[in-house]
């Protein structure tokens, strides 16, 4: 386990995270013993309590009970697999059923492996071992593939993956959720002047710094094309988002790349449309995504180098 926690570390800057569902204390302090040292560890003592944290914390790997009180392991799982944004963590029953039958219906709803009580702890820390190893290495294959390749930041696919996770989680919390379109101005010209090279460069600069503005987490920063930028913004209200995407307004600004071919300044200047909504039941995020297009235009058709928002909150 040492080991795991090296490479977890390395790759993620964190140690990975556990979560231990089971009714019976006993058992939960058995295998917190086992793992606290190296992982994270997160318990449950009930189905609905298991899914709550789940999506709160996403944990890296579930050790899950079958018969619990509530909500039982199977329906849990089912669950987990249902939703986007828990369906890839990997989940192992530990469980005193121990048929063949009960294992084929465990590992068709999606369970990685199935462990018989009691446990022996050799074999529980062999097998959490290998699948944490391979949820790493499935990160890290799922990170590279969603990056865009000149800028390091999320792609168009990852940006559509984001933003219906962030919208559905949104939905689920009832709370607002802001997007920010940002374009740089006149950018055709900067390369018709500068050269691609210099357009590579740039395009780079803007990225780092529409990062750097973001300060939690689960905001997210994605080429959406070309020189064109989208940032979601997920639990956040209008006039915060407005706040932000003005802030990065002035630190590209403050970059001073000088750009003589713009209309606006004697610098790289961007234009942004901002646009928060309250995910409702039968919408998607299609709508907020059309909002902050419209005041991305807005933005544009007013002189640029400017924010336009609008939103429903």
């Amino acid at each position: 386990m040492e080991r795991i926690l090296e490479d977890w570390l390395l790759h993620t800057n964190r140690r990975p995270k556990i979560l231990i569902a089971d009714d019976q204390p006993t058992n939960i302090r058995v295998l917190y013993e086992l793992f606290s040292a190296q992982c994270d560890i997160f318990m449950a003592a009930n189905g609905e309590q298991a899914l709550k944290i789940c999506r709160a914390e996403l944990p890296d790997l579930i050790l899950l009970d079958v018969v619990m009180e509530d909500i039982d392991g199977h329906e849990v799982c089912r669950r987990l697999k249902a939703d986007p944004l828990t369906s890839t963590i990997p989940v192992i029953f530990i469980t005193a059923q121990n048929q063949a039958a009960d294992e084929v219906i465990a590992l068709g709803l999606g369970a990685v492996d199935f462990i018989v009580k009691p446990i022996n702890s050799v074999i529980v820390r062999a097998r959490v071992q290998t699948h944490l190893t391979l949820k790493l290495q499935g990160d890290l294959l799922r990170a590279h593939a969603f990056l865009d390749g000149l800028t390091g930041v999320g792609n168009r696919r990852k940006f559509d993956d984001d933003l219906l996770t962030n919208w559905r989680q949104c939905l689920r919390d009832k709370v607002p959720m802001s997007l920010i379109l940002l374009d740089i101005d006149y950018f055709k010209r900067y390369n018709d002047r500068y050269g691609h090279q210099s357009g590579d460069s740039c395009l780079k600069l803007v990225a780092k710094t529409l990062c750097e503005s973001l300060r939690r987490p689960h905001d997210k920063v994605a080429r959406y094309g070309g020189e064109e930028f989208a940032c979601i913004l997920p639990k956040t209200k209008r006039e915060d988002a407005v706040r932000i995407a003005e802030a990065m307004q002035e630190r590209i600004r403050a970059l001073d790349i000088e750009h003589l071919g713009s209309e606006v300044d004697r610098v790289v200047t961007t234009s942004s449309g901002v646009a928060t909504l309250v995910p409702a039941l039968g919408g998607g995020p299609e709508a907020l995504l059309a909002a902050a297009d419209v005041q991305l235009y807005e933005a544009k058709r007013g002189g640029r180098a400017r924010v336009c928002a609008a939103g429903d909150e």
